[in-house]
């Protein structure tokens, strides 16, 4: 249990997946082999940096889930995971094993689902957490995981892009990504599997959290046209921080909708001061705090996994996800006027929580 992820995989069985994304303006990335089997090397910050972009009929979905989650005997932590309040720094946190496989110490489950007749044509998987809890995990280990398609074995995938790594307000903090589009292309829907975050688990006053997030672009041609873009980075969001992501040159249409996602790493429910708010620019300003019945608008950062409408399945499928934010919003109304730019802003009054992930999906112009 206490193997190190490097030891586990030098005596598993397993296919190598590692792939490269070569970024095409507004059309969609070619994969390629990457140049070295070794994880992609480390930064203490990483600034948001748009991945991907595309204009086409389609949109954007994606799968999530936890890898650690509190002790479930007792019972404040069923209570918690069944959705009442709880932080992962008032339990002794465990991994979050689905599957059958000895040889993993952690997994979990979540569902992409496809609209029919859709083509993928983008997909990236995110992964991380805190090293450092009532044990200190190797950060060597940051850049792999194991991920199973529907109905599939795992494969070792290593970070293709630099990993985001820094130690903070009593954290070891890391996320990491790699570009899965063949494997999602030629898999479709369905459940994922990924295993082997490197998340460490026990109690501590900074808490163990940790999880993974596969964004998947599509085109339909039954959809609107839409702008589709995908930004990344490691940003911290400590007292007072916040992160900026601009949209330019995506004309949209005056009431245009559309969905924004984001991943966030330790945000804790019932802290209030996070929220992430949308600025249209040009003379007719306006700006929306994004909420729903999950995310109130003063803490979005509330360890959710959640969407608008059905939600995709999880295995397991906790409420509360003790530190772990994956949450896709509904941009109904937040458009009132035609524009070509706007301005998302994560930002966090009170959480010492980490930035990871933002895309969009926006109704364009014609």
């Amino acid at each position: 249990m206490r193997q190190s992820l490097g030891q586990l995989l030098r005596h598993a069985t397993v296919g190598v997946l590692t792939l490269a994304a070569v970024w095409a303006p507004c059309g969609s990335p070619a994969a390629a082999p990457a140049a070295s089997a070794a994880p992609a090397p480390e930064a203490t910050d990483l600034a948001f940096d748009q991945r991907y972009r595309a204009l086409q009929h389609g949109g954007i979905v994606r799968a999530a889930n936890t890898s650690v989650t509190c002790r479930a005997q007792a019972s404040s932590c069923r209570g918690a995971q069944t959705g009442g309040h709880g932080v992962n720094g008032d339990f002794d946190m465990f991994y979050v094993d689905v599957d059958s496989d000895p040889n993993t110490y952690n997994s979990s489950r979540a569902e992409v689902r496809l609209p029919a007749g859709s083509r993928v044509t983008y997909a990236r998987l995110y992964w991380g957490g805190n090293l450092l809890a009532g044990e200190q995990k190797p950060w060597q280990d940051n850049g792999r995981v194991l991920i199973a398609e529907p109905g599939g074995e795992y494969k070792e995938l290593l970070a293709d892009t630099v990993v985001g790594h820094r130690v903070a307000d009593g954290a070891d903090a890391f996320q990491a990504s790699a570009d899965v589009t063949a494997l999602v292309r030629d898999s479709g829907p369905g459940l994922y599997t990924v295993a082997q975050v490197n998340v460490a688990m026990g109690r501590s006053a900074a808490g163990s959290w940790g999880g993974w997030t596969l964004v998947v672009a599509y085109e339909n041609p039954a959809e609107p046209l839409r702008h589709l873009a995908l930004w990344d980075g490691f940003a911290p969001l400590m007292a007072r921080g916040e992160t900026r992501v601009p949209l330019r040159d995506l004309p949209f249409p005056a009431g245009a909708g559309g969905r924004v996602g984001l991943v966030a790493y330790n945000g804790d429910r019932g802290t209030p001061g996070d929220s992430l708010v949308l600025t249209t620019g040009g003379p007719a300003s306006v700006s929306t705090a994004l909420a729903d019945r999950a995310n109130p608008g003063d803490d979005v950062l509330n360890s959710t996994v959640s969407d608008p409408g059905t939600a995709p399945a999880r295995v397991p499928a906790y409420a509360n996800t003790l530190g772990y934010d994956s949450d896709v919003f509904d941009l109904a109304g937040a458009l009132p006027h035609s524009g070509d730019e706007a301005t998302f802003r994560l930002a966090s009054q009170r959480d010492a929580a980490w930035a990871g992930v933002l895309f969009a999906a926006v109704d364009a112009r014609r």
